[in-house]
């Protein structure tokens, strides 16, 4: 069984910009019910679909398949809740973890996430300069929930 451990933190500044690598991700999701979400996601030339079960503190089940790209494009398109995910994946290392950080665009922009990858969940981590709050335990900030409530309907 596939297991996630993950924590999710608000960013600050620009200063994780620096050392980073880039790519844009686009997914829909077939089912957001916090039992299960279903997601499509195309990055880059690949398509992939994954399936999460609930949450309990920072872990969750997760299975993830390549699918064909013209495939999820055309789940994307014809089956997915509306608004689609739209954001750019910044991955950089910070003293031996793997920090990924998503900047939303589309109903989302200006929301911006870093999530760290855990082995445990009470693995100490050490916090860039630019984490700020951590919102793991906020399910407005699961990119599932994300559909149904974008970001920009929090901050008018």
């Amino acid at each position: 069984m596939g297991i996630e451990i993950e924590r999710k933190y608000l960013v600050r500044g620009d200063d994780w910009r620096r050392a980073t690598t880039a790519e844009h991700y686009r997914q829909g999701y077939l089912s957001t019910v916090p039992e299960r979400t279903v997601r499509v996601r195309v990055s880059a030339d690949a398509g992939y679909l994954t399936i999460k079960g609930a949450t309990l503190g920072a872990t969750r089940s997760e299975y993830e398949y390549a699918i064909p790209v013209e495939d999820a494009h055309a789940m994307l398109d014809d089956l997915c809740l509306r608004p689609l995910i739209e954001k750019t994946r910044y991955t950089l290392e910070y003293q031996g973890m793997v920090w990924e950080i998503d900047e939303f665009e589309g109903d989302n922009a200006g929301l911006i996430i870093a999530e760290v990858e855990l082995e445990s969940e009470d693995q100490a981590i050490n916090l860039p300069g630019w984490i700020g709050a951590e919102v793991t335990d906020d399910p407005r900030y699961y990119n599932a929930n994300l559909v149904a409530n974008p970001y920009r309907n929090w901050v008018s």
